[in-house]
């Protein structure tokens, strides 16, 4: 088993796989493979933390991925097609690529999955998502995630590669309704945050949350996804999990967004990528393709660019005309 990308999630994925079987770790930094192999630690992403010594992580992609069994790309979006380019060049057809990441390909728009089908169309693909903050896996607290992927055996290969005792593994066959979840609740964090960091109470929030799921699911029907799936762990799930978190870093970003900081400000002092930033340009762009009135994201992008603050975006959201709950 491969896993790329040493970030927190994909520490934290590699990790727990590493339990069940052999696995290795790409970290593009040689300092930190070396520190995940010798140590057992990552402590630019997870702090304090020992990692399982069976564990082996290199910053040479070849000898991570050439005779993997699967390989799991926890890669940000703006760095993915590059990544998974160099993937390609070592990888049979035979295996399966599985995408961890949440969010859009700036120029394209395209999904992560779409990306793989680009650079591996032979190989089967999947995506991992739903309500999992890499702390509390990594603690052991009970969780569950998702597996999506068209093919059910490969579903249920990966589903039996990631379980343990405390992370149930649900497969479920709607590829582009779970990746549009796991894009979109990264930029209604970001709202949900702003909401918190302006010091509004649980209405707002609930508010917000609850019309911004109607967003995701607006756009997810309009590219043929199940709705079902945006009421469950990729969903709902998600969304709750990253906007009840004060460890989610978009929601930390909407926070001080709220409070008055530039967005250049916040983004300067992150050392960790927050995908909501980078998606909600991207999302708002793919809504409008659809023909899909997103307003929530449609300011939280407006923000992001720098075009507007968080206090005139909730002016404008406030000052819409009324309408039914379900149009």
């Amino acid at each position: 088993m491969a896993v790329v990308g040493a970030g927190s999630w994909g520490t934290t994925v590699a990790n727990a796989v590493a339990k069940n079987q052999s696995t290795m770790l790409w970290a593009r930094r040689s300092e930190l493979a070396d520190q995940i192999a010798t140590r057992h630690e990552n402590s630019d992403y997870l702090r304090g933390i020992t990692l399982v010594e069976s564990l082996q992580c290199s910053s040479q992609l070849k000898d991570v991925v050439a005779n993997a069994s699967m390989v799991m790309m926890a890669v940000p979006s703006n760095g993915f097609r590059d990544v998974a380019t160099q993937v390609a060049k070592y990888v049979d057809a035979q295996v399966p690529i599985v995408s961890l990441a949440k969010g859009l390909e700036r120029d394209s728009l395209k999904r992560m999955s779409e990306v793989v089908r680009d650079l591996m169309p032979q190989n089967a693909v999947a995506v991992l998502t739903g309500p999992n903050l890499a702390h509390e896996i990594m603690a052991g607290q009970p969780g569950a995630t998702v597996v999506a992927c068209s093919d059910e055996q490969i579903a249920k290969l990966i589903q039996k590669t990631i379980s343990s005792p405390t992370l149930r593994v649900y497969t479920n066959d709607d590829v582009v309704g779970c990746e549009i979840a796991g894009v979109i609740k990264n930029v209604i964090a970001i709202a949900a945050g702003i909401v918190e960091g302006m010091g509004f109470g649980d209405n707002s929030k609930a508010t917000l949350i609850t019309r911004g799921v109607a967003e995701m699911s607006r756009l997810g029907v309009a590219l043929g996804a199940n709705p079902n799936t945006f009421m469950g762990l990729a969903g709902l799930g998600d969304v709750v999990a990253t906007c009840a978190s004060a460890k989610s870093r978009n929601t930390a970003v909407g926070v001080r967004l709220g409070r008055g900081e530039s967005i250049a400000t916040i983004t300067q002092s992150m050392s960790m990528v927050a995908e909501g930033v980078r998606s909600s340009l991207s999302v708002l762009q793919l809504a409008q393709r659809c023909k899909i009135e997103m307003p929530i994201t449609e300011q939280v992008a407006a923000v992001c660019e720098g075009k507007t603050n968080a206090q005139d975006a909730l002016v404008q959201l406030m000052a819409r005309a009324s309408k039914s709950e379900f149009y």
